[in-house]
C-alpha cells in the first residue's frame, strides 16, 4: 500500500453530492469525485479523479471569474460543451480554461460506458463561477461555497 505523499485513488473516499439546489443537482446524474489532491495535503490547487457514468454531467455549464481550469480525459468519452459549439473527448484528450475567459462550459457523458478524468484548479481566493442561465455560485473561502440561485431556468 502507497503512504504519503502517494497514495492509491481507491483508497479516497468518493464524493457524489452536489451543491447545486434541484432541480439542478438531479441534472448531474452518476457523477462521483475522488478529492487527490486535497488527501494529499495540497492547498494551492485541487485535482479530483471524476467519473461520469452513462447520462451524467459534470455540472451546469459555468466559467470562472479568476480560477485556471484544466481537464485531462483518461479513459471512455465526453462531450464538450462550450460557447462555441460541441466536441468530442476521449481518452488521452485535453482542455483548459483561462480564468476570467468568459466561456461557459461543461461535460456531458453520452456514451453507454462511465468516462473518467482529471480535473485541476488552483484555489483563487475571491474566485466566483458563473453559470450560463442565471445561476450564481460564490467562493467565500476556499471552504465555504454560496449558491445563489436566480430566477431564470437553465
Amino acid at each position: 500500500m502507497a503512504k504519503l505523499p502517494a497514495l492509491d485513488p481507491d483508497t479516497v473516499p468518493e464524493r457524489r453530492t452536489s451543491i447545486y439546489p434541484e432541480p439542478f443537482r438531479s441534472r448531474m446524474g452518476d457523477r462521483s469525485k475522488r478529492r487527490l489532491g486535497h488527501a494529499c495535503g495540497l492547498t494551492r490547487f485541487g485535482v479530483n479523479l471524476v467519473t461520469l457514468g452513462p447520462g451524467g454531467q459534470s455540472a451546469l455549464r459555468h466559467w470562472h471569474t479568476l480560477e485556471d481550469e484544466f481537464v485531462y480525459v483518461l479513459s471512455g468519452e465526453v462531450v464538450l460543451v462550450t460557447n462555441d459549439g460541441e466536441q468530442v473527448l476521449g481518452p488521452g484528450t485535453c482542455a483548459g480554461y483561462p480564468g476570467g475567459k468568459k466561456d461557459a462550459h461543461h461535460f456531458i457523458n453520452r456514451g453507454s460506458v462511465p468516462a473518467t478524468y482529471l480535473e485541476v484548479g488552483d484555489r483563487a481566493d475571491g474566485n466566483n463561477a458563473r453559470v450560463w442561465g442565471g445561476m450564481h455560485i460564490r467562493a467565500r473561502s476556499q471552504s465555504a461555497i454560496q449558491l445563489a440561485a436566480r430566477s431564470r431556468a437553465m
